[in-house]
């Protein structure tokens, strides 16, 4: 982001109460924390007029101790002292759910999750607000229209692991999901030919355990949540 990141603490009243630069590696949640805010969900994501991203939370008063910050995963072949590469990517998904399941996508071999598969989304370009993202990539990726509702996660993740290039980076991965319906759901369609996203389908709620989703979703709540709530299939 050319503008840089905000960690924005929103009252129940809808107040600004915070605004705090997220640095390359740091977590939402540790960097109000330390301001003094506890959060409670993630409310909106959009670009300020400076040409930043900011990243809104319902936040009140902190009571106890600030959350710690996020752990720094390695992966097994770097070793600590290999030079890095700092890499911050910031990237909007949604959680998009019609008649006929969720829709998902499969990663390629241009990855390190070849054959794992995740929600439709990806990476922004500069400048490019969070929805116009989310709405560019979901086509691309799948072919289809979806209609967006509320930001239901975010997710910072810091590790230090060997791109599919070889190159060693130090990568902070900042993940923006929403909640989407699709109203009228097709054949999902990769327009993205040579991209990473090998498929994309839709699935019934109950052959999500069974798939083999990325460790990010694996770990979102949201999805198998929403998927249920909204598939209504015959």
């Amino acid at each position: 982001m050319p503008g840089g990141i905000r960690v924005i603490g929103l009252s129940a009243s809808g107040e600004r109460v915070a605004s705090e630069p997220l640095h390359h590696g740091a977590d939402p949640v540790h960097v109000l924390g330390t301001a003094g805010w506890a959060v409670d969900a993630p409310v909106a994501s959009s670009m300020a007029r400076d040409g930043a991203l900011e990243i809104a939370y319902r936040a009140r008063p902190l009571v106890g101790e600030v959350p710690p910050p996020a752990t720094v995963f390695r992966d097994p072949d770097v070793r600590v002292g290999d030079a890095a590469v700092p890499h911050q990517r910031v990237a909007a998904y949604a959680v998009v759910t019609s008649v006929r399941g969720v829709l998902l996508t499969e990663f390629t071999n241009l990855t390190n999750v070849e054959g794992e598969w995740g929600l439709p989304g990806g990476g922004l370009d500069e400048g490019e607000a969070p929805v116009d993202g989310l709405h560019r990539e979901v086509w691309e990726e799948t072919g289809q229209r979806v209609e967006l509702g509320g930001l239901v996660a975010v997710q910072s993740s810091h590790w230090f692991g060997r791109a599919p290039s070889g190159v060693v980076e130090d990568f902070h991965a900042v993940r923006i999901v929403y909640a989407a319906t699709c109203p009228a759901p097709g054949d999902p369609v990769v327009h993205d030919i040579g991209g990473t996203t090998a498929d994309a389908r839709w699935f019934a709620p109950h052959e999500l355990d069974d798939l083999p989703l990325t460790s990010s979703w694996r770990r979102l709540d949201a999805l198998r949540a929403l998927a249920q709530r909204d598939y209504d299939a015959p």
